[in-house]
């Protein structure tokens, strides 16, 4: 007896047909974490649905993309409501989505939006109210979970950035019942403390994970601390109402460690360019300052009065010395003259005339006589030869050679 043979569309028709009549799978809504999500060209988006036990494709064709209201990535928690059926061409089954949204979002998204709507109406995001984060700080606290990633990149950036900087941290629990209070009573406890800044926050996780933070006393916590508060929660697309109402939102923990500590090797490196400059100015002044005292002390020496005396010494020495070269000059030339008048008159002196056998004739009172009128006889004459006078009577006066 021959068994019955089918053809694999016939299978894959059958399975399609047995799916297609359970109602179950045509209305079903299942929850589970995105992997291999791709956006294709046409519009459709081709993505898995995964738990810890197994996985199963599924595709939200174009024409039902207005049932997701989010961008769908890598590792979101969701619920898909679609139909499971079989495509008949390769035998496999896949889910088809017709709305996608976040596990667990859509309540708690509408209480966050509610909340945030309140605290805005009431001033609590006003720019008016938020304070000043000081660019030095000495202590800074943190209201974290006491063990996982966020206090130690918190500790590790801030020791990196300013070893001086003491990190007080109040070990609050940050996630599940209790949270709320416990960041509260960290955030009042180191207000109280009275440390320079104060961060809060924790790493990354789910809408759930994170929702201590979207509580109102947290917000009026941070709010009401006197302390500038940074609110350092999640990834950098996490948004919590503590971002809102903090004084600076970080979008990591360790962005909050880098806004809150300033790095001491730039202020040192700052501090030494400063004092570089500082030097120069001070030199280029002092130099300016002793070039103008140099001049001054020149243009009061020239008008001191000890300065105008020795002016005046060196003018009467320069006057001397010119009086000396003039007299010496005049000396010379008179003695010059004296002994050409003297050459001139030696040749016409009567002592020389004498030498040669001349005779000088006065009369009696010594009258010089250089003829014979006036001359008789008898009268006395006096005749100067070259060595001696004779005294002698006229006897006789003869006109002619």
């Amino acid at each position: 007896m021959k068994k019955n043979t089918y053809t694999v569309g016939q299978v894959n028709a059958y399975i399609k047909n047995m799916f297609a009549q359970d109602f179950m799978l045509h209305g079903i809504c299942i929850k589970g974490e995105v992997s291999n999500c791709k956006y294709h060209s046409s519009g459709h988006i081709y993505f898995t649905i995964k738990d810890e036990k197994a996985a199963m494709s599924a595709v939200m064709f174009a024409g039902n993309r207005g049932g997701l209201s989010f961008y769908m990535q890598e590792g979101d928690r969701v619920l898909v409501t679609g139909s499971v059926e079989v495509y008949e061409r390769d035998g496999r089954y896949q889910l088809y989505a017709k709305e996608i949204e976040k596990d667990g979002e859509g309540s708690l998204f509408l209480k966050f939006e509610a909340l945030k709507c309140e605290l805005e109406e009431m001033g609590m995001f006003a720019p008016e109210y938020k304070k000043q984060i000081p660019k030095y700080i000495r202590t800074l606290g943190v209201v974290t979970a006491p063990t996982g990633a966020a206090v130690q990149d918190i500790r590790n950036i801030a020791g990196r950035r300013n070893p001086y900087v003491q990190v007080i941290l109040y070990p609050a629990k940050v996630q599940g019942d209790g949270a709320a209070e416990s960041i509260v009573n960290g955030i009042r406890a180191l207000d109280t403390l009275g440390v320079d800044v104060i961060i809060v926050g924790r790493g990354g996780g789910s809408i759930e994970d994170l929702w201590a933070f979207n509580e109102e006393p947290v917000a009026r916590a941070i709010f009401e601390c006197q302390t500038p508060v940074i609110s350092a929660v999640g990834h950098e697309t996490d948004t919590t109402i503590a971002d809102f109402v903090a004084d600076l939102r970080a979008p990591t923990p360790s962005a909050g460690a880098e806004l809150a500590v300033y790095d001491v090797y730039d202020l040192f490196d700052e501090m030494a360019n400063l004092s570089h400059r500082l030097k120069r100015s001070a030199e280029w002044k002092l130099d300016l300052a002793k070039s103008r005292c140099g001049a001054l002390m020149g243009r009061l020496s020239a008008k001191s009065p000890a300065n105008r005396l020795n002016e005046n010494r060196q003018y009467a020495a320069n006057l001397e010395q010119k009086l000396i070269q003039k007299m010496d000059g005049a000396v010379r030339d008179a003695k010059y003259r004296l002994g050409m008048f003297a050459g001139h008159m030696d040749g016409v002196s009567p002592v020389k005339q004498l030498s040669k056998g001349l005779a000088f004739v006065t009369d009696a009172d010594g009258w010089r006589i250089s003829g014979i009128s006036g001359i008789k006889p008898g009268d006395v004459v006096r005749v100067r030869l070259q060595d001696g006078t004779i005294v002698a009577g006229v006897k006789d006066v003869v006109r002619g050679a």
